[in-house]
């Protein structure tokens, strides 16, 4: 007997390409977005990355520039101030 595209009596002709070329897509796509999300997640959440000010609203920014010494206490309060009526 001939155990060409018969075999096991299945004839999927071109479809059986088509089918499994497909699949290998989705196997490789599966995998590769497997490992970005578990390189994500144990990477963290990103934050390192961020600029020190980054997210940190005006008076913050303001408290931190205060405890290094950059602005002093009458210019703090001066730009508190500005800060709360704004």
């Amino acid at each position: 007997m001939w155990m060409g595209q018969h075999m096991y009596g299945l004839d999927w002709g071109w479809g059986g390409w088509l089918l499994g070329g497909l699949m290998m897509l989705l196997f490789w796509g599966g995998f590769i977005a497997l490992v970005f999300f578990a390189i994500r997640a144990f990477a963290g959440n990103g934050r390192q990355n961020q600029l020190p000010g980054a997210g940190s609203t005006a008076l913050d920014i303001l408290k931190k520039r205060y405890a290094r010494g950059e602005v002093s206490k009458e210019e703090y309060e001066a730009i508190r101030q500005d800060l709360a009526d704004s």
